[in-house]
């Protein structure tokens, strides 16, 4: 059984896994769904058609689930849907989808948002991330695997950041970031390759040396994009971690930060 609060306010409908903990003054509606072992500590809203799974821990503050922050939203019943072993910080807000959209928020597993961090609707988040501060995300974002955002980065609505690059603090994206791309600035601009990211999760010699040639070619070789993504996918073939980087360029998006 979960262990609830007296303050908290429970609706009838929500369900819980076993070693569940709702602390004081929290709130939870009906439609929500916790997985085991999951922690929610005082003052958390978690609202709406929201699925939550094992062992995350919510701080204070949080709110999960509630309605877009989207003039079109009509009242359609939409959804958040988020993984296992997540830190949610203080007073982050993670909005449900919209309809004209995927109608879902999705947040993957083992991810850290640190306080006042902001994922708005239809949003697509991958595992292992991190959000510092008040790293803020506009509606359709999607966030892959192992990415990092410094305090104060702002995405634009669609851009995607790819797996394991960096965005520095204060940064604005308003266009796709590769994988393996470090970037920063007003806007974000790229400034090299995560190497230090990559060799702490375990990434080799050889294959970061395969992704300094990627980036190399992409940004340093003055061609056209096209041609670009040929000799990477050429690269790709020898080193399939640079695999990551020829099949983001490939998919559509807002175009690439240059």
């Amino acid at each position: 059984m979960p262990g609830i609060h007296p303050t908290a306010i429970v609706a009838a409908g929500a369900s819980f896994g076993a070693g569940v903990e709702i602390g004081p003054y929290a709130v939870v509606g009906a439609g929500v769904s916790v997985g085991e072992g999951t922690a929610i500590g005082s003052h958390v809203l978690i609202a709406g058609q929201t699925t939550i799974g094992r062992n995350n821990r919510l701080f204070p503050f949080s709110s999960i689930g509630d309605i877009p922050q989207d003039k079109k939203y009509d009242g359609a019943v939409t959804r958040t849907v988020i993984g296992d072993e997540n830190v949610i910080r203080e007073f982050v807000s993670i909005n449900a989808g919209t309809a004209q959209d995927r109608g879902v928020t999705t947040i993957g597993n083992g991810n850290w948002l640190l306080a006042y961090s902001h994922i708005a609707h239809d949003c697509v988040v991958g595992n292992g991330t991190t959000f510092s501060n008040n790293a803020q995300l506009a509606g359709h974002v999607r966030i892959e695997d192992y990415a990092v955002l410094g305090g104060f980065v702002g995405v634009h609505q669609f851009c995607r950041v790819g797996a394991h690059a960096m965005v520095a603090a204060g940064s604005i994206v308003l266009q796709d970031v590769p994988p393996f791309v470090m970037a920063a600035g007003y806007p974000a601009k790229p400034r090299g390759t995560n190497s230090e990211g990559l060799r702490r999760r375990g990434f080799s010699a050889a294959d970061i040396g395969a992704i300094k040639r990627a980036y190399k070619i992409l940004y340093r070789s003055q061609l056209p994009l096209s041609d670009a993504l040929e000799q990477i996918s050429a690269e790709a073939r020898q080193v399939p971690a640079v695999g990551l980087l020829a099949a983001f360029l490939d998919s559509p998006g807002r175009g690439i930060i240059r």
